[in-house]
């Protein structure tokens, strides 16, 4: 997974493709629970690019995207918000694919 170090970044490569953001920070437990099966989503849902972006480096980022609870995502196609799960609770590898999943009925 690919890390957002500045807001411009992130602005830049939401405007392309398919994406996805998880909104996350080293010390969330929920958050390092769900790191190891991250890959595995990864490769499952190739069709996005997925980016990491740290809450403690950019917390006006968050603030700006109404995220408060980590970890969360939220997915854009070609600069349009696509949808969002974004809670303050725990989430399992089957609820965050089936977000995904969720996303391209949405073209259907």
């Amino acid at each position: 997974m690919k890390t957002i170090e500045r807001i411009e970044q992130y602005n830049e490569v939401i405007q392309h493709g398919k994406v996805i953001m998880m909104f996350t920070a080293d010390w969330c437990p929920d958050c390092q629970v769900i790191k190891p099966i991250l890959p595995e989503i990864e490769e499952q849902f190739s069709d996005y690019t997925f980016y990491a972006v740290d809450r403690d480096q950019l917390l006006d980022l968050f603030t700006a995207h109404n995220v408060f609870g980590i970890p969360s995502f939220i997915a854009y196609e070609n600069g349009q918000e696509r949808g969002r799960f974004v809670s303050k609770d725990r989430k399992t590898k089957e609820e965050i694919v089936a977000f995904i999943e969720h996303l391209g009925e949405r073209d259907e």
